[in-house]
């Protein structure tokens, strides 16, 4: 067996210069440049003893077949957001292509390994992220099929017609979880945690919970210098009151809370704001910790708009619980980064993953987190250090061993 982590870092820089430009990758779901970038993975496998299928969600299936029925798989994405980094869900995909590469160079594994390019992992053009995750695991909603629509207006139902799928049969890829027995992903941190740790590799105990809202603060338009302080209404002041708060309200719960989105009306340099739309992201591992952001924030939203004399409406946007990855998995993680590197980090992941679901779904899952440079993604900027990634991918091998050992184990 000849695991190669070069060979990773090589395809990785040779997939950045075939699907980057001068803003960053740009690997959008569903678009030119994905396929493209599909095309040439399928090229890297040409050699391989492994069937290569597409399901009803556009995920790409590399398996190869084992002793056994019970599949482990092995999860990554190959879509980026756009000016996206040259790491992010590519590293994984590649990680497990080398990792498979290895099994395969040998004799038939004691059960079945199955490689996975998940599609639209990112939801950039439809605003659906994890929809080929979601679709395997069950909880994509068939009227998102049919409803969602990217800014042109142009429906997912029917771009999923133009490559090749029927939207009435998204929902048919569940049935890939029949044989499945454990997930496992190896993903950048995205964070700055382990970077501050001075720790090249974490293991992963779970995806955090989200709440994301739209508040509306509505108010009265005036003019900005005719209308004096006390007889305003100002809709952004509103907003702004609440933007502090978010900070706080993070602080007191140990979570994260953002702001990501504001638009005022009629947004005129000489019209005092009667209108302000407001997006709220509260992210926590704990469900009722996130339970308890949200009802403060909401709290403190009515508080201020009372005092402002302003009128608030709400509408609830995405509410995801926590997701705690298997314990077992994760102690399987920890041990093998401990065969490469002398200390490990268990962490939680802020961002949402393709781990998420499958886990959600029943299947034991698991992941393994590496540096990230500065704590930055989704931008060109991102980056690990080489010698990081190439830990991983040693780290993943050792980790895929001991979880088919564990599945064997426990399936006896």
């Amino acid at each position: 067996m000849n695991l190669n982590p070069k060979r990773t870092i090589a395809a990785l820089r040779e997939l950045q210069a075939l699907t980057e430009d001068e803003k960053g990758a740009q690997r959008v779901a569903f678009s030119p440049p994905w396929i493209k970038a599909r095309n040439w993975f399928l090229n890297q496998l040409r050699d391989l003893p492994c069937l290569v299928q597409m399901d009803e969600a556009a995920n790409l299936w590399i398996t190869f077949k084992g002793q056994s029925q019970k599949e482990l798989w092995i999860g990554g994405h190959l879509d980026s957001v756009p000016g996206g980094g040259w790491l992010d869900g590519a590293f994984d995909l590649l990680a497990g292509l080398e990792v498979l590469r290895n099994y395969c160079s040998a004799s038939s594994p004691p059960l079945t390994l199955c490689l996975v390019d998940w599609a639209d992992e990112e939801g950039t053009r439809f605003g659906r992220s994890l929809f080929g995750s979601s679709a395997v695991s069950g909880s994509l909603q068939e009227e998102e099929i049919f409803s969602l629509r990217d800014r042109s207006g142009i429906l997912l139902s029917d771009v999923l017609k133009d490559y090749g799928l029927d939207p009435e049969k998204v929902l048919d890829a569940s049935k890939r979880k029949t044989h499945a027995a454990a997930y496992l992903e190896v993903h950048i941190e995205q964070g700055a945690v382990l970077e501050n740790l001075s720790l090249p590799l974490g293991a992963v105990i779970g995806t955090a919970g989200v709440e994301r809202h739209r508040l509306v603060f509505t108010g009265m338009a005036n003019h900005s210098g005719s209308t004096p302080m006390a007889f305003r209404k100002d809709a952004l002041v509103g907003a702004s009151r609440l933007v502090l708060f978010l900070r706080e309200v993070a602080k007191s719960h140990n979570g994260v809370a953002t702001a990501g989105c504001c638009e005022v009306e009629p947004g005129l340099p000489t019209a005092i704001p009667g209108s302000c739309r407001l997006t709220v992201d509260l992210r926590h591992l704990d469900k009722t910790n996130l339970q308890k952001m949200w009802r403060e924030t909401l709290r403190k939203a009515q508080l201020i708009a009372r005092e402002e004399g302003l009128a608030l409406g709400c509408e609830t946007l995405l509410q995801v619980d926590p997701v705690s990855f298997h314990p077992q998995l994760v102690e399987l993680c920890k041990e093998s980064i401990l065969e490469v590197f002398p200390a490990v980090h268990t962490m939680g992941s802020g961002p949402l993953h393709d781990g998420t679901e499958i886990a959600k779904a029943g299947i034991p899952s698991a992941m393994m987190f590496v540096q990230s440079k500065g704590g930055i993604s989704h931008s060109p900027k991102e980056d690990s250090s080489i010698e990081h990634l190439e830990l991983a991918v040693i780290a993943l091998e050792k980790w895929v061993k001991k979880t088919i050992d564990w599945i064997l184990r426990n399936n006896r």
